[in-house]
């Protein structure tokens, strides 16, 4: 049987994955793609703006198809097909017969029959070519616009805030974003969370011109109004490419997509259609998971089976901008048998909405926005009918009881529930391999491909694979990934036993392969925690996926913010003034912090030594904003000033911070001294807080104010100064030691067997006899402690780091000027 499949995107690619797992024999396929290189993952189009290459997103390589016997013609698009003698011709002029032939055209961009679309500056959001040519345009640009509100458009917003033209606006032709995914109280919780990283939001916009002579130069919309932009996208919405099985005369719906029924068979019996060029009952499906399920049944269809496509669930979440939107099964039901619980915080920016059977036993659908952790579950919940709890509402809570509430979850599911939507797998498939021996998430990723599509399920997938393991009987190890076969306490403690100090050593002595997103920041972690080294040193500048690299967090824009340490609080007037200086001479926005410090926002990554060394030369040191290390130790007046001081809470809480300062910890910690009982410092929640008392200081651990606030606990009470400082040091020792990549003190607290009581035997009555060790360790990292600022801007080899090219000038060019674009309502104070 020889098949020729049109189209080599994800969907086509997928075909040839699924087929050759089935090792057909006699089956002989041919591919022509119209693009120059391989499938690639047009899912995470917008990360090629975040660093990675056309490689990284290819979904195999052309020796792939090659080894598996497929003949693959890149960049030559078939142009005539003969249904009747079962013939095709490409531009190329190569001629080739089929038993079947199998369409994966996709679809292409619509672009809105807009006069001056054909401009210089307006670009179409859909392939990596696309995206080159933003990328080479950005650099001229300062002001952009988007056409389109719905997934694709937002994806393409990010885009151009990756590229840096943060003056960003979205056009939207509907009254709201998103109008297909999420309901109208949805969309202006997601309007406000996207408005407040800048950019603009325009709905009910309908654009009539774009104006310009050869280049774009504004839009003018139907009120007549006119938005001057220099860079334009267009994302409005896609159309099936159809237009060659149309030309051959087969079926189209009369709004394009070739018509097939339910085994993916087209108006001519050898012909099948798949992905978003398959128009079925009607719909086409624009996500890459039916695609794949289309994929499986035109499979079964050439091989005899009778599997057929019956539709698909269009449940989604997506991360937009940094902002998760979900919806499943039937989000907008307000028929009167349907009950809606809704949950809104406009302070955090979160939108929940569920709907459920009046008789409150069945999950119907949702709308999830800001947060949507809970997403996998509910869309089971909902696809699989399972039973609600007596209170519908904790399923929009979400998990209340930690990890073996969400894993019980997973378990009340039936074997037939999908869990990996994109690849068709479901529990059971995932349960069977477990007890096959596939005893972590990358077995089962190599054996059912569950979690390598859009990665959705794979907290799921854990679950599943954990608690399978321990229903056999199989302690199940936490180990860090496919490269460490050890957990992250298991690996630091070799790495300290060894002496490690980068991360190439310590993978060639205890791991295997070439490492992964997941182990290097943690190694990274370990090792900076550890040893307390430059962090630039070593190649250990990936410490905990935070900014580390270039000791600044950066911003929407691209631009960098400096954040010097100001313990305590305190500043002299002359050390304000050169704050005051630096904000001018570099043009940034500044900021008081509720940490009790000065945020400076808008740096350029070229400017960043020469605005350390102003504010070295005037005493101030890295506050390690960038890092997963101290942030600040807050603190009120005290008995300085205060007539309820009780201490000195300044004095010792700038004693505090400057011993804790530039220890990397598992994720970032933030303490506070009280002067009294009146708590002006907030020091309950602060990972660790001291209040004054008649008698000493009372230390309380473990709180946050984080996305799940949780007040610190009483560790001791009534203690000197000196005494509180030596269970800091082995608590904080305890916790670098022992707790998760990126797990909190609360968050590590709230997993620790026994609690605060079993926390407070190991610090406080040396249960485990490790003080001693815990205080020496502390205290090395303490005596290793450098301002990585001041390493930086001394030593040459960092500092050329902060340059965007290696030929760039020493002096920068008078003639550019630095333009602050921002929202004029929310600044003008500011401006």
């Amino acid at each position: 049987m020889k098949i020729i499949i049109i189209g080599n995107g994800m969907v086509g690619y997928k075909f040839c994955e699924k087929l050759i797992a089935k090792n057909p024999q006699g089956v002989e396929l041919i591919v022509f793609g119209e693009e120059i290189r391989p499938a690639y993952d047009r899912v995470h189009l917008s990360e090629f703006f975040s660093g990675k290459t056309a490689k990284d997103l290819e979904m195999a390589p052309a020796s792939w198809y090659e080894e598996h016997g497929i003949k693959l013609y890149m960049g030559d698009p078939i142009m005539h097909l003969d249904c009747q003698n079962k013939t095709v011709k490409s531009h190329a002029g190569i001629v080739e017969t089929y038993d079947y032939l199998v369409f994966a055209t996709g679809s292409s961009a619509f672009v809105p029959p807009i006069p001056g679309v054909e401009k210089d500056g307006v670009f179409i959001y859909r392939t990596i070519e696309d995206l080159e040519m933003m990328r080479d345009w950005a650099p001229k640009a300062k002001k952009g616009a988007v056409i389109g509100g719905g997934l694709l458009g937002l994806e393409a917003a990010k885009a151009m805030i990756d590229l840096g033209v943060s003056d960003t606006h979205v056009i939207e032709f509907a009254p709201r974003l998103m109008p297909r995914q999420i309901d109208e109280a949805g969309s202006k919780i997601l309007q406000a969370k996207l408005e407040s990283i800048g950019l603009h939001i325009l709905t009910s916009t309908n654009t009539l011109e774009i104006t310009g002579t050869d280049k774009i130069e504004g839009m003018r919309f139907q009120n007549d109004e006119l938005l001057e932009v220099d860079m334009l996208v267009i994302s409005a919405g896609i159309k099936p490419r159809d237009e060659l099985a149309k030309s051959a005369g087969l079926a189209v719906g009369p709004r394009g997509g070739i018509m097939v029924d339910s085994q993916m068979i087209t108006s001519d019996p050898h012909i099948l259609a798949i992905g978003e060029c398959a128009l079925y009952e009607g719909m086409i499906y624009g996500l890459v998971a039916p695609g794949y399920e289309m994929a499986e049944v035109a499979i079964a269809t050439l091989l005899g089976s009778d599997k057929q496509f019956t539709g698909f669930d269009m449940s989604t979440k997506l991360k937009l901008i940094g902002i998760d939107v979900a919806s499943f099964g039937n989000p907008f039901s307000t028929d009167e048998d349907v009950r809606s619980i809704v949950l809104e915080d406009r302070n955090k920016g979160i939108y929940k909405r569920v709907n459920i059977s009046a008789d409150g036993k069945t999950l119907l659908g949702g709308i999830l926005i800001g947060d949507a952790e809970q997403y996998n579950m509910l869309l089971q919940t909902c696809k699989n009918q399972v039973v609600l709890p007596p209170n519908p509402e904790d399923i929009m809570l979400g998990s209340r009881g930690g990890e073996s509430e969400g894993g019980a979850g997973v378990l009340s599911l039936p074997d037939e529930a999908m869990i990996c939507s994109c690849e068709a797998v479901s529990k059971g498939d995932i349960c069977s391999h477990v007890i096959n021996g596939a005893e972590n998430v990358e077995a089962i990723k190599k054996c059912t491909k569950a979690g390598t599509g859009c990665g959705g399920c794979v907290p799921m997938v854990k679950d599943i694979v954990n608690h399978t393991l321990k229903s056999q009987g199989i302690y199940v190890r936490n180990v860090i990934c496919e490269h460490f076969d050890y957990s992250r306490q298991e690996l630091l403690d070799l790495v300290h036993l060894h002496n490690l100090r980068s991360y190439d050593e310590v993978l060639s002595a205890h791991g295997h392969g070439d490492g992964c997103e997941v182990c290097k920041p943690l190694v990274a972690s370990l090792i900076a925690s550890l040893w307390n080294e430059m962090i630039l040193d070593k190649g250990n500048d990936t410490a905990q996926d935070s900014n580390d690299r270039f000791l600044a967090n950066i911003q929407k824009g691209g631009t960098y913010s400096v954040v010097p340490r100001i313990p305590g609080g305190e500043i002299t007037p002359d050390k304000l003034i050169v704050i005051g200086e630096v904000a001018k001479e570099y043009n940034l926005y500044t900021k008081i912090t509720g940490g009790q410090r000065i945020d400076l926002f808008g740096a350029h990554l070229t400017d960043l030594p020469a605005i350390w060394e102003k504010l070295i030369a005037a005493g101030f040191e890295s506050g390690h904003a960038y890092g997963k290390a101290l942030r600040t130790v807050k603190s009120c007046v005290g008995s300085t000033w205060c007539r309820f001081g009780l201490h000195d809470s300044v004095s010792f809480a700038i004693q505090i911070e400057e011993r804790y300062r530039g220890i990397r910890a598992p994720h970032k910690i933030k303490g506070g001294v009280s002067g009294c009982i009146r708590e002006c410092a907030e020091a309950q929640s602060k990972d660790f807080g001291i209040i004054a008392t008649e008698k000493g200081w009372n230390l309380h651990v473990c709180g946050n104010g984080g996305s799940k606030p949780q007040h610190a606990l009483l560790l001791a009470s009534d203690i000197d100064s000196e005494t509180c400082i030596r269970y800091i040091d082995r608590f904080l020792m305890f916790y670098i030691k022992t707790a998760d990549p990126l797990t909190r003190t609360a968050t590590w607290l709230n997993k620790l067997d026994g609690g605060i009581d079993y926390l407070r035997n190991v610090v406080v009555n040396d249960s485990l006899g490790l003080a001693e060790e815990l205080e020496s360790e502390m205290q090395k990292l303490v005596d290793n402690y450098v301002c990585e600022w001041k390493a930086a801007v001394e030593n040459p080899e960092f500092r050329k780091r902060f340059s965007h090219f290696v030929n760039a000038p020493e002096e920068k060019d008078p003639t550019v000027n630095f333009e602050v674009l921002r929202d004029q309502k929310k600044a003008k104070a500011w401006n």
